[in-house]
């Protein structure tokens, strides 16, 4: 009895530790998702900030959002 009761705590610590690597790995994807979300939310805001400054002329604006935009493009690789 002893022999099954050890078989069974080995398996119950390798479930244990099969379930902490299915978290880690849904929770990290869960964390690129959210980061993927949001670098889209930013460039979207930023693309229609750069839309208002042309429409307006203002070159300063478009320049000095256009190199944020460049910034978050090589940031993250996009």
């Amino acid at each position: 009895m002893n022999e099954k009761s050890h078989t069974e705590l080995v398996k119950m610590d390798a479930m244990k530790r099969y379930q902490k690597k299915e978290n880690f790995v849904q929770d990290l994807y869960i964390e690129m998702l959210l980061s993927e979300i949001q670098l889209r939310i930013e460039k979207e805001k930023l693309l229609l900030k750069i839309d208002s400054a042309i429409d307006r002329r203002d070159k300063k604006t478009f320049f000095h959002l256009t190199s944020k935009l460049k910034e978050i493009n090589k940031k993250f690789g996009t």
